[in-house]
């Protein structure tokens, strides 16, 4: 069963950090582009960050220079590292598989919330 499990979220203040974490069982992460998603109440899913077979990275504007993705192939693990946190960073946290390549079901995500 192929499934993505993501985790690492919490409540932290403004200006704070998180590092989310997607463990992946069933599915090889390294060979796929994989991404970080979000979607704040009311607002539709958006990808923060993705990270191509080949490690190259992109990111959305709201979050450049200020989030990193990256991928640890023995672990078969991609991580978000999130600092300079603001309220509107405020999301459920989630990762797929990026580009063109089929998606996997949606996990559960992780809930970030950024409030003082």
């Amino acid at each position: 069963q192929v499934q993505l499990v993501e985790s690492g979220g919490g409540l932290v203040q403004p200006g704070g950090s998180l590092r989310l974490s997607c463990a992946g069982s069933g599915i090889i992460v390294s060979i796929y582009a994989m991404g970080w998603y979000r979607q704040a109440p009311g607002k539709q899913r958006e990808l923060v960050a993705d990270i191509t077979s080949i490690g190259s990275t992109n990111y959305a504007d709201s979050v450049k220079g200020r989030f990193t993705i990256s991928r640890n192939n023995a672990k078969n693990t991609v991580y978000l590292q999130m600092n300079s946190l603001k309220p509107e960073d405020t999301a459920v946290y989630y990762c797929n598989v990026a580009g063109i390549a089929p998606k996997v079901s949606w996990g559960q995500g992780t809930q970030v919330t950024v409030s003082s």
